[in-house]
């Protein structure tokens, strides 16, 4: 029998919470370290007819979601930042659409967000390998969902989010032969 295809919009799944364990920390902490290297490679050599390519019907463009990562992860830096400072802190949430479709992402270079993440990965990695057992239980309120998030729940969750969206581009590769 064959398997249903992939659905575009989650080529890795969707993101499911994990309990902790040190293995599992180790492993997202190392999906933080090297999503940057892992986005430059799902980009390389792609042109500018490429990288303004939709990965699918009614989505981003490749451009689109490079830019979106950095946005996405230093407003998680941010997060981990009050979350780990911070009683409980209420997050400010941004409209990622709204932000997609501004000047900057279409006229800068995906290298400039490459570069961006490089340096914000780097940072953010440092703070989270020097957690404590007891800051992973530390929570933020995401007002948008009406609930608090443990830092644990986040990092799973932003670690599943690279992946994700490099698997958008890498599947889209895939479909077109490229």
């Amino acid at each position: 029998m064959p398997s249903a295809p992939v659905d575009p919009r989650y080529p890795i799944g969707k993101f499911e919470p994990v309990p902790y364990s040190e293995k599992t920390r180790d492993a997202l902490l190392t999906d933080i370290l090297f999503l940057p290297r892992q986005l430059e490679y799902a980009i390389l050599n792609l042109d500018e007819f490429q990288l303004g390519t939709p990965y699918r019907d009614g989505g981003w463009t490749i451009r689109q979601v490079v830019h979106h990562v950095a946005d996405s992860h230093i407003n998680a830096y941010v997060r981990f930042r009050l979350g780990l400072t911070e009683d409980k802190p209420t997050i400010k949430p941004y409209m990622e659409e709204k932000w997609a479709v501004l000047p900057d992402v279409e006229r800068v270079p995906v290298n400039v967000s490459l570069t961006l993440l490089h340096a914000l990965h780097t940072r953010w990695y440092e703070l989270l390998k020097h957690f404590h057992a007891g800051d992973w239980e530390r929570t933020i309120v995401h007002p948008e969902h009406g609930k608090e998030f443990t830092l644990w729940e986040m990092l799973g969750s932003y670690a599943w989010h690279g992946r994700h969206h490099t698997a958008h581009i890498t599947s889209l590769r895939e479909r077109l032969g490229w």
